[in-house]
C-alpha cells in the first residue's frame, strides 16, 4: 500500500513526465489502431445489443418507455445520430417476429463482439500482467453476456426511474418561495442519472477487463475522469458537426456510419487511455529506478 502511494505521489510531482510516459506507452501499444478495432465491432454490436435489449424488457415496461430511454443513453455516445441509430433498433423491434432461433443466436454472437475486442485490446495495454495472471477462456466467453445482462438491467433501472419522474412532471415545489417545477428537476435527474451509469460502467470495465485485480481507487479515478473527458468532448463534437463539419457533404449517405465511428473512437481512445493510465501506475519502480523491458526508462 505505502509503495503504491509513493508511486502515485511520484506521479503527481511530475504530471509531465508521467503524461508523456502514458502517451508514448500508448502509441508502444498501437493505441489508435486498437481504439479503431473495438469502435469498428462496437458499431457492430450496438444495435443487435440494443435490439435485444429492447425485447427482453419489452416483458416487463412499455416499449415506448424503454426506446426513449434507450435514445436518451445512446446521445451520450453518438449524439448527433442518435434518433437514426435508435430507429433501426425501433425497426428490428417491429419485425422481430421474423427473426428465428438462428437470428437470434446470430444477434447474441455480433452482440459479444465489442466486448471481446475489448478484452483482448486490454490485454495489449497490461501486457505486463500476463506473466502472473491468467484468466480461463470460459470466463472471457461470460464476461461479454454478463455485460449485456447488466446494461439491460440498468436501462430497466432508468426507465422505471424516468416514468416515475415523468408522473411528477407537472408538480411544483416550493423552497423558501421558489417555485421549482419537477419537469426541469426530471430533466436533471435524468442528465446525472446517465452520468452515473456511464462512470459505473468505465470503472467496471477497468475493474473487469483486464486480467488480475485492479485497485477500486485507479479504477473509479479513471472512470470519472473518462466520463468528464467524453462530456467536454461530447458537447464539442455536437457543436461542430452542426456549424462546421463538412462529413454530409464529403461522404453524403455514409455520413451517419462515419460521424457514429468516428465519435464511438474517440470515447474508445479516452477508455483505452485511461487504461494506460492505470498501467503505467503499476509499471512504476520509485525505490530503484531501472529500465523496463520494453526498453523505455523510467
Amino acid at each position: 500500500m505505502e509503495r503504491k502511494t509513493t508511486r502515485a505521489r511520484s506521479a503527481l510531482k511530475r504530471p509531465g513526465k508521467f503524461l508523456l510516459r502514458v502517451l508514448v506507452g500508448f502509441k508502444r501499444n498501437q493505441g489508435l489502431l486498437l481504439a479503431g478495432a473495438v469502435a469498428y465491432y462496437t458499431l457492430l454490436s450496438i444495435i443487435p445489443m440494443l435490439a435485444l435489449i429492447l425485447v427482453g424488457l419489452s416483458h416487463f415496461i412499455e416499449e415506448e418507455q424503454i426506446y426513449s430511454s434507450i435514445l436518451t443513453n445512446l446521445k451520450l455516445v453518438i449524439p448527433q445520430h442518435a434518433e437514426m441509430v435508435a430507429g433501426q433498433v425501433w425497426g428490428f423491434f417491429a419485425r422481430r417476429q421474423l427473426v428465428g432461433i438462428f437470428g437470434i443466436l446470430f444477434m447474441l454472437f455480433f452482440s459479444s463482439m465489442a466486448f471481446t475486442v475489448l478484452e483482448n485490446a486490454m490485454a495489449i495495454i497490461f501486457s505486463h500482467r500476463a506473466r502472473r495472471h491468467r484468466r480461463h477462456f470460459l470466463i472471457s466467453a461470460i464476461i461479454p453476456y454478463a455485460y449485456i445482462f447488466l446494461m439491460g438491467l440498468g436501462l430497466l433501472l432508468v426507465t422505471v426511474v424516468a416514468g416515475a419522474l415523468d408522473a411528477l412532471a407537472n408538480k411544483h415545489i416550493i423552497i423558501f418561495s421558489l417555485d421549482l417545477s419537477m419537469q426541469q428537476t426530471s430533466r436533471v435527474a435524468l442528465y446525472f442519472s446517465g452520468m452515473f451509469g456511464m462512470v459505473a460502467m468505465l470503472t467496471s470495465l477497468y475493474l473487469v477487463m483486464p486480467v488480475g485485480r485492479i485497485s477500486i481507487r485507479y479504477a473509479l479515478t479513471g472512470g470519472i475522469t473518462a466520463t468528464i473527458l467524453w462530456e467536454i468532448i461530447r458537447n464539442g463534437l455536437v457543436w461542430y458537426y452542426s456549424n462546421i463539419s463538412l462529413v454530409n457533404v464529403i461522404y453524403g449517405s455514409l455520413a451517419t456510419a462515419v460521424v457514429a465511428l468516428l465519435s464511438i473512437e474517440i470515447a474508445v481512445i479516452i477508455l483505452l487511455l485511461g487504461a494506460q493510465v492505470i498501467s503505467e501506475f503499476e509499471r512504476s519502480k520509485i525505490e530503484v529506478p531501472q529500465a523496463d523491458q520494453t526498453g523505455f526508462d523510467i
